[in-house]
């Protein structure tokens, strides 16, 4: 746990434990990470409105001397084995080696059948799970699949402290919509390694819905606890969205979050009102915030005091003078754009639906309105990738520094580009899920490649992700349970990963660079997202010839393209 002050956070909630029923709500990273997830935030918040709950925080403890001290809770010291239900929110793969650490510090076994029938329960959420919780399957008694809003009302209606921890989970999988007990389900595999089957070993249901809430429009989602100790300092964040209609390949969120779902205008003006009276800087939280349709009008008003705003995501293809108001009112000094590839061949593979025109525009744009600084993301590795798709971004990034250099001078100031390079990784439910990812040594190359292309242009830094944790993230990604084993070598190598490599019986190249077959069962397609497999198949099979699709039309009464609306999934 990383120790805070509680003079510096606002909006703590504090329950007397007696009579209730204690929740240790744990994000597998520090403190400064955790406070900054708006998802964190928000089940704390939900847990506590409860009565008979009490959710208390912690986080990944800081390591001493090799030496890991106990995992306390934030609000009352307390450790977290000692409460009735240890819940983990998970958001990234590589958060979830830490989920070891904390529950062997935590004195715990490893093994969720090892730890006997007492509580605590052990239960883990949030996007990681609902995408692919395998890997951590063997440590988890149960996992919640979905929103939370739409699942944690109903699981602690059925919760039972006092029944035998399997008749309580066996209850739960029956009862609980969305609700995944790993025990419950047996994998098989082909003799080539691939998944046969994955049957249940009980009488609960064979597939397990992912839950989603099906309207927002009265559901505010904003920060709970305010503190200067995250990313986004003292700034009150905003959930306006969930869900993307862009439908870019490689993103996960414009799938499983499907249809994409935008809060009203009412709602949304009374939350800035809320966190206008706490502060003057707000975060507009969304895929894609740009989308938004009352966002100009948002930003807008007029309240009485300066409201500097901050957008988590605008497209290039997005900006007009109303948002580019808000970003000047907000004094905003660095602006993101999202190209993601350098030629238009590769950004018709993703279905980025964004031009070299577009930013080049929004480059000019951003810059005659004062923003001095830009931020440019781009991925490598993508599928279908050559070296000319690579070059490509060398080349998008020096014409964007002419237009930013031609405009720059206009203001008589010289700002600074940021590129952002990221290593693709393939993830579930996603057209390229079926896709080989690249080697480490190609990534590499290529990273090099950018680097180097770039390396005598003024006022231009290239930052890259290190290849070999998108390996890491990739096998976590798309592993089946077998990688449980891979995590437990990782685990006791102290997080050594080629000395885990070198030791493991199970090859991680079988699940990282091998591409998927058309027929190829997936671990995680116990999970009923709603979306056809026919439609993501259809749409890889689009990608590998650069043709775009539209975007989602976000109508469920009428649209059958993905599946999606045609009720298949859970919903609230």
């Amino acid at each position: 746990m990383v120790a805070t002050s509680d003079t510096r956070e606002r909006g703590v909630i504090r329950k007397s434990a007696t009579g209730r029923l204690r929740v240790a709500l744990v994000y597998p990273h520090s403190y400064h990470v955790g406070m900054s997830n708006l998802g964190f935030q928000t089940v704390y918040r939900l847990v506590n409105s409860i009565d008979h709950l009490v959710c208390e925080r912690a986080f990944l403890p800081v390591q001493d001397g090799g030496k890991s001290p106990r995992v306390r809770t934030v609000e009352s010291q307390t450790p977290i084995e000692d409460f009735d239900v240890i819940a983990f929110s998970i958001s990234y793969e590589n958060d979830a080696p830490a989920v070891l650490t904390i529950l062997e510090t935590a004195g715990l076994p490893l093994s969720a059948a090892q730890r006997g029938a007492t509580l605590p329960l052990v239960l883990a959420g949030g996007v990681f799970c609902f995408l692919n919780p395998e890997p951590l399957a063997p440590f988890i008694d149960a996992f919640l699949l979905g929103e939370a809003e739409a699942l944690i009302p109903r699981f602690f209606e059925v919760f039972d402290p006092a029944a035998p921890k399997t008749a309580l989970l066996l209850n739960l999988a029956r009862e609980v919509p969305g609700l995944y007990v790993p025990a419950f389900f047996q994998p098989a595999y082909h003799a080539d390694g691939t998944l046969a089957a994955a049957e249940p070993v009980a009488d609960v249901p064979a597939t397990v819905k992912r839950v989603m809430v099906a309207d927002l429009s009265n559901l505010p989602t904003a920060t709970t606890i305010l503190t200067p100790d995250t990313t986004f300092e003292d700034t009150y964040l905003i959930e306006v969205s969930r869900g993307c209609p862009h439908g870019c390949r490689f993103c996960s969120a414009g799938y499983v979050y499907r249809p994409p779902r935008f809060r009203p205008l009412a709602l949304l003006d009374r939350q800035v009102d809320e966190g206008a009276a706490l502060t003057d800087r707000i975060g507009l939280v969304g895929a894609a915030v740009s989308d938004l349709p009352c966002v100009r009008e948002l930003c807008g008003r007029e309240r009485g005091k300066a409201i500097h705003f901050a957008f988590s995501s605008l497209r290039a293809d997005a900006l007009d003078e109303p948002l580019i108001e808000a970003l000047r009112q907000g004094r905003v000094k660095t602006a993101t754009i999202a190209p993601d590839a350098g030629s238009e061949r590769m950004r018709r593979v993703i279905n980025k639906g964004v031009t070299e025109a577009h930013v080049l525009a929004a480059t000019e744009t951003l810059v005659a309105a004062g923003i001095p600084n830009l931020k440019v993301y781009f991925m490598v590795g993508l599928p279908t990738e050559t070296d000319a798709d690579v070059a490509a971004i060398v080349e998008l990034v020096k014409r964007v520094k002419h237009v930013f250099l031609k405009t720059s001078r206009g203001k008589g100031r010289m700002g600074e580009i940021t590129v952002s390079l990221s290593s693709f990784v393939p993830k579930p439910f996603t057209p390229f899920q079926w896709a080989a990812m690249d080697t480490v040594k190609q990534l590499k190359g290529k990273i090099k490649t950018v680097q180097n292309g770039l390396r005598k242009t003024a006022n231009v830094r290239v930052y890259a992700d290190l290849p070999r944790w998108a390996y890491v993230q990739g096998l976590i990604a798309r592993g089946d349970r077998r990688v449980a084993d891979i995590l437990l070598l990782a685990h006791h190598y102290q997080g050594n990963w080629p000395q885990t490599f070198k030791a493991s019986p199970v090859n991680p190249h079988f699940y990282v660079h091998r591409e998927r077959g058309p027929e190829e069962r997936f671990p995680w397609e116990f999970i009923d997202q709603g979306i056809d497999r026919a439609y993501l198949w259809k749409e890889h099979q689009r990608a590998l010839v650069a043709r775009p699709s539209a975007p989602c039309p976000a109508d469920p009464a009428h649209c059958s393209l993905c599946g999606v609306c045609k009720g298949k999934a859970g919903a609230m």
